[in-house]
């Protein structure tokens, strides 16, 4: 009995501290998310534990309620409703500032991509700003759903690559899977009536939802892949594996002098092992394809390259390399000119 008042005393306290300093909570929200992430980026053997970390909170945040009922018939214990929802905003800020510096590093922001890592970013924003989390977002419950399920699938995204050493097409599969099954629940709030019609009609939406997210992931940063030096170079050291002379702009006759290195340095979590593909594209229009195996863990980033020697006889234009991986989403991209 003594320990139950204890804790019940403990948990009124931190209540009313809440309540009284409530911009507290943003403020260690912001600072404990950005904190992991340097954590996670210095210290790789942290990595593992952070995002496991992580994902307990959002098992928490799922079960909410059968844990404060269980804890209320078992102990007795009556955790305050303005206690748990402010443990559920700090789970929002903590996952969305843990997670918005991998996307920000892993984003090409003159693509697709801007628009997926801006939409985390207001989402961060609302989570900070109580008026608009309390008053706009929480009241909507489809809404606020939808808001859980963004930040579960971006969550999911960065840790299961450094937890299970998952692929990026693995990670987002299984994101995706987790997200739309979430998302389930505010589909329900689209219908005004409980029967088969809307049941099928709740699970089409999720199969669009599902299918909208797979065709759109190239829209979707490899969040725990970036580069970290890239090159265009006609000189390759194999030994000390480092480039020669950077080059934006070189001549048709220096191209086919001795063909083109893309050298990339890619970042990955310490024992993912993944696939990449070094696309050639001329004037916008792909000319060849070609696989890399890289492994991570090397804090410089894993060093791989492609020596392409086959160009067209006029290759005059605009050259790209796109880094992108199985799944198609771009890590990152080269850029050249050729010109007479």
């Amino acid at each position: 009995m003594l320990l139950k008042s204890r804790i019940s005393s403990l948990v009124d306290l931190v209540s009313r501290l809440i309540r009284r300093y409530p911009g507290t909570v943003a403020l260690f929200g912001f600072c404990s998310g950005i904190a992991s992430f340097v954590l996670v980026e210095r210290h790789a053997g942290l990595a593992k534990v952070i995002a496991v970390i992580m994902l307990v909170s959002w098992l928490w945040l799922m079960l909410e309620n059968s844990l404060r009922l269980g804890l209320e018939r078992w102990f007795g214990w009556k955790v305050p409703p303005p206690l748990l929802r402010y443990v559920t905003q700090m789970v929002h800020q903590e996952s969305l500032f843990f997670i918005i510096p991998f996307f920000f590093i892993t984003t090409t922001w003159n693509s697709g991509q801007s628009v997926f890592t801006v939409l985390l970013g207001v989402a961060a924003l609302i989570s900070l700003v109580d008026p608009l989390y309390y008053k706009w977002l929480a009241p909507r419950r489809w809404v606020y759903l939808s808001f859980h399920a963004l930040t579960l699938f971006a969550v999911l995204l960065t840790a299961l690559p450094i937890i299970f050493h998952l692929t990026t097409p693995q990670s987002y599969q299984l994101a995706l899977g987790i997200a739309v099954a979430l998302a389930l629940p505010s589909l329900s709030g689209l219908f005004a009536t409980w029967n088969w019609r809307s049941v099928l009609g709740m699970l089409a939406l999720a199969s669009v939802v599902g299918v909208a997210g797979w065709m759109g992931r190239t829209w979707v940063p490899p969040a725990t892949l970036w580069l970290t030096d890239v090159a265009v170079t006609t000189t390759l050291d194999d030994a000390s594996r480092k480039p020669g002379n950077r080059l934006r702009q070189l001549t048709n006759q220096q191209l086919h002098g001795n063909g083109l290195y893309a050298f990339t340095a890619i970042n990955a979590p310490r024992g993912l092992k993944e696939r990449i593909y070094h696309e050639w594209t001329h004037n916008g229009r792909r000319v060849d394809r070609i696989p890399l195996d890289i492994s991570g863990g090397r804090e410089a980033g894993y060093r791989a390259w492609t020596h392409k020697r086959n160009f067209p006889e006029h290759a005059e234009g605009r050259w790209r390399v796109r880094v992108v991986t199985e799944a198609g989403q771009m890590i990152g991209m080269l850029r050249f000119r050729v010109v007479e």
